[in-house]
């Protein structure tokens, strides 16, 4: 048993497989020896065979647990190795991720800057291209404020030289008629105290129609008077509507601007080959007397009003027979009234063919027009907003109903409050 032990307790022998002699009745010997680390035991008398056969299969046991511990120490290396792997791989993987996010936190950010760069580019083109439509309109109103001016001055220059010889020509009138009528009288006189005059001058007078002269001449002359009347009361209207002083703040008649811009209008109102006559119904409210105003422009408001309802009219009774405009026949009718003791409010309407609420709400924009290529600028009434809105502080709308009509409503200050002013109906920018 010592030799056991020793051999055990040794590092280099401890794993030597020891097989111990013992007596068949020696359980307690039996029982020791493995205690000790035996592996077997022979009895005794012992053979040979029985000895050399399990010592060679305690060695071929010990061979195989040396190898069992070779693989065991492999494989424990193994999952050493193969844990540290997957702690590597772990570690790559998160430092991966981590890349990843960073990279994405990196692209999401220059994204976010891509996207506030083509914002920004996109509102300065945006704003370029406002800019350049507010100076597109702001180019037009000045153009049409000048022309107006011009063609005002013009109308104006014609109105004052037309007036000159149409005020010869009617003061004369007077005595023309007073004299026809004393060489008329003369001439009664003449045929009834000599009846019988002589051959020569009852031919002559036969010839040139004498009798229908003397009842035809007083008639001549008194057509001459209305014609130069009208003349006198057009030019009137012109040097109204076109008047330079307009272009200022002054107290004026409201009435008579509108009067003025339906003389001038006259001849579109009047009967024609596809249509009736355009009735013009006014209803002024007396209590609306001068209001502060620049008048000049307020008729040039008008006038597009106006001429823009003569226009949808026209444009209406190409679609209609005679007979069905003869039944319900176009009107136009002018409203006037005080509100509130300092506001005037004019509204314009026509019972013409309408328009719906998509192009009620455009039409005082820029350039927008709903005539056809080349019949309208689509600045009118631009204007007219310009003019009403933004030199008087009042305002204008519009309001339609298809196949029933469309009305303008003018609101404006009686007396001006102190404000800045814009030049002649123009603002940079537009509405």
């Amino acid at each position: 048993f010592e030799t056991c032990r020793r051999l055990k307790a040794g590092d280099l022998t401890k794993d030597i497989p020891v097989i111990f002699m013992t007596a068949l009745n020696e359980t307690e010997n039996k029982i020791k020896g493995f205690s000790l680390g035996a592996v077997d035991y022979v009895t005794k008398p012992i053979q040979n065979e029985e000895v050399l056969a399990r010592a060679q299969a305690h060695l071929s046991i010990r061979k195989l647990n040396q190898k069992l511990q070779q693989q065991n120490v492999q494989m424990e290396q193994e999952i050493v190795d193969r844990k540290q792997a997957q702690i590597n791989l772990e570690q790559l993987a998160a430092e991966l991720e981590q890349r990843v996010d960073d990279r994405t936190v990196q692209l999401y950010q220059a994204n976010l800057q891509l996207q506030e760069e083509v914002n920004h580019r996109q509102k300065i083109q945006e704003n370029l291209q406002k800019s350049l439509h507010d100076l597109k309109h702001a180019q037009s109103l000045l153009i049409q404020s000048e022309k107006m001016s011009a063609l005002g001055q013009m109308v104006a220059g014609i109105a004052h030289e037309i007036n000159n010889p149409v005020n010869f020509i009617c003061g004369n009138l007077n005595y023309v008629r007073d004299y026809a009528e004393d060489i008329l009288k003369v001439l009664e006189l003449y045929q009834q105290h000599y009846p019988d005059p002589a051959p020569e001058i009852t031919s002559t007078a036969e010839a040139v129609e004498l009798e229908f002269i003397q009842q035809d001449l007083i008639k001549m002359l008194n057509s001459m008077q209305v014609g130069g009347d009208r003349i006198r009361e057009i030019i009137l209207s012109l040097r109204y509507f076109s008047r330079q002083e307009g272009r200022e703040m002054e107290l004026i008649d409201i009435h008579e601007g509108i009067d003025s811009t339906l003389m001038i209008l006259q001849n579109r109102l009047k009967f024609k080959a596809n249509r009736p006559a355009i009735e013009v119904i006014k209803e002024y409210d007396p209590n609306l007397k001068n209001v502060e105003c620049c008048g000049g422009e307020l008729n040039q408001v008008f006038m597009n009003i106006l001429a823009n309802a003569i226009d949808a009219i026209e444009e209406s009774c190409s679609e209609k027979k005679l007979e069905e405009i003869k039944a319900n026949p176009y009107l136009i009718r002018v409203c006037t009234k005080v509100s509130n003791s300092n506001t005037a409010i004019i509204k314009i309407c026509d019972n013409g063919p309408g328009m719906s609420q998509e192009l009620c709400d455009r039409i005082f924009d820029p350039f927008f027009t709903t005539k056809a290529i080349g019949k309208g600028t689509g600045i009118g009434l631009s204007i007219s907003w310009h003019i009403v809105t933004e030199k008087h502080g009042g305002s204008l709308q519009c309001c339609s109903t298809p196949g029933q009509g469309t009305e303008f409503a003018i609101e404006l200050p009686i007396r001006q409050k102190a404000r800045p002013m814009a030049v002649s109906g123009v603002q940079i920018g537009g509405r």
